[in-house]
């Protein structure tokens, strides 16, 4: 083999290196890019209805999110037909919402920073009945 030859060996077999290089450096950058880029450009939101057993929208009623990161705990004050609504929420965070009103509550619902959606529309039910 001439030295030629042998040179365009070399080339073609650190070409072909640094081919798969950067296809799996590509590759390892869009897995960790992803994630943030998702985090950072759709905030999740919630909405839904505080109900009674009979699915009557309950004025009034108040709404916790809280943060299960922060542990910071916002508030809404449910409008005459029962509905809420909290935006701006992180896609990378876990969430708890229930409500309260005349001193009872409902039950707790989660959200997960697994679930991918960007919306939720979650009922949240309180038996006002004694």
């Amino acid at each position: 083999m001439n030295s030629h030859a042998h040179s365009r060996k070399t080339l073609k077999g650190l070409a072909l290196r640094l081919t798969l290089v950067g296809c799996l450096g590509w590759a390892g950058t869009a897995l960790v890019a992803t994630p943030v880029a998702v985090a950072q450009d759709a905030p999740r939101t919630v909405q839904g209805k505080v109900v009674d057993k009979s699915d009557v929208g309950l004025k009034g009623a108040t709404v916790y999110l809280k943060d299960g990161h922060t542990l910071a705990v916002r508030s809404y004050i449910a409008a005459d037909d029962g509905s809420y609504r909290f935006g701006q929420l992180a896609q990378n965070t876990d969430y708890q919402l229930w409500a309260e009103s005349g001193g009872k509550k409902s039950g707790v619902k989660n959200l997960s920073s697994f679930d991918s959606r960007k919306e939720f529309d979650i009922n949240l039910k309180i038996d006002t009945s004694k």
